[in-house]
């Protein structure tokens, strides 16, 4: 019994019997203030808790021969899938050009609905026996090889698609003008193709795995090649120049997605006026690297843009389509997200509901004493 009655004595809060209370009205408004005080400091402290702050911090780029993904999702209203042809190029001299792996076309109608695919080659004529380089037309058991028509490199070359003939002509610096009296494109049904799309759209996506180096990377009309240093279009024949390059940029991102990331280009709609051009995107390029609460880090860039629209009734004539040139920034920015412990949290909590508890109490004090204080008086007024 002596050891409970000195931990009676240890309570440091004494009670108090419920027959001394006096409640007022004063004490009942400061209660329920400082009650919504409370709780809102407590809903921005568990906010704080859940969405931790990012921190953002800002280094030299000293990073070198790294690779990257361009994610693109681009809609022509007005060109063919079949004259649609995506190339990259880069200051390091790497060159790609009609990029075909890692990409899908999809037709669309002049409503813009997607047309349902079909076989490569509808509505051309499958040759038996294509024509052979020597003339004559490939016999039984004859190792096939195709006439490159006066591009060969040499007398051993041998071009058995029109892809290749179209290559030929490109290393010799030759537009390809007459394309349906080529066999191996007669064959392969490309004019049957060109002419069945005409007046359709096209919708383009994928991505790119570039150098993280400046360069660019366009959507051309036709297929584009390099020579003498600028880029010249191979037209077919029954095409004219006046392409329209109108065109929405549904998706543009460098990289990775990760939280708060802004691409400036989402969305972007462009309308021809009326004369053809080469359409400009001018990209400055942060590498940025994303580290969450889990220490899982995304290695990416954000990117800034200005736009400029070159036309082609000048001269030297641009050629039409649509170029991305892009550069990369020095500098790269580090986004780590904060990460707030339990404890702290806790302490917080504690310190919210004692400190408002606490002020709530001196201001009912002052309140309460300060009313009696003023009463006393007045009541001494009137005896006096």
């Amino acid at each position: 019994m002596e050891i409970i009655g000195k931990l009676r004595n240890l309570d440091a809060y004494p009670k108090i019997n419920e027959d001394f209370y006096s409640r007022t009205l004063s004490g009942g408004v400061i209660t329920i203030v400082s009650t919504v005080v409370m709780i809102l400091l407590f809903l921005s402290e568990i906010r704080l808790y859940l969405y931790a702050p990012t921190e953002t911090q800002l280094i030299v780029d000293t990073s070198r021969g790294e690779r990257f993904h361009v994610h693109f999702d681009v809609t022509f209203p007005s060109l063919a899938c079949s004259l649609l042809s995506v190339d990259t190029m880069d200051i390091s001299g790497e060159q790609h050009y009609d990029i075909r792996h890692d990409i899908t076309k999809r037709r669309l109608d002049h409503l813009g609905n997607v047309i349902e695919s079909k076989k490569d080659g509808v509505g051309a004529p499958k040759i038996e026996r294509p024509l052979q380089k020597h003339g004559g037309r490939l016999d039984h058991n004859e190792a096939y090889c195709g006439s490159c028509y006066g591009a060969e490199a040499s007398d051993d070359d041998c071009c058995n698609s029109c892809e290749e003939v179209r290559e030929a002509y490109r290393k010799k610096g030759w537009g390809l003008s007459n394309a349906d009296l080529i066999d191996q494109c007669k064959r392969e049904g490309y004019v049957q193709k060109v002419k069945e799309e005409e007046g359709e759209g096209c919708n383009i996506n994928g991505f790119l795995d570039v150098n993280k180096v400046a360069g660019n990377f366009h959507f051309a009309p036709g297929k584009s090649f390099h020579g003498a240093n600028i880029f010249l279009q191979d037209l077919v024949a029954f095409q004219t120049e006046n392409y329209n390059i109108t065109h929405k940029i549904n998706k543009l991102s460098f990289g990775d997605e990760f939280p708060g990331v802004v691409n400036p280009l989402d969305g972007v709609e462009w309308t021809q006026p009326t004369t053809s051009g080469m359409y400009q995107y001018f990209i400055k390029v942060v590498p940025t690297i994303y580290t969450d609460v889990m220490g899982r880090r995304i290695h990416s860039n954000q990117f800034s843009v200005t736009e400029h629209f070159r036309e082609g009734n000048v001269y030297p004539r641009p050629p039409p389509g649509v170029y991305f040139i892009y550069d990369f920034s020095p500098i790269k920015v580090i986004f780590t997200e904060g990460n707030t412990s339990l404890l702290h949290f806790l302490t917080n909590i504690c310190a919210i509901v004692g400190g408002v508890f606490t002020v709530s109490g001196i201001i009912d004090a002052f309140v309460y004493h300060g009313h009696r204080a003023i009463k006393k008086k007045i009541e001494l007024g009137k005896y006096r």
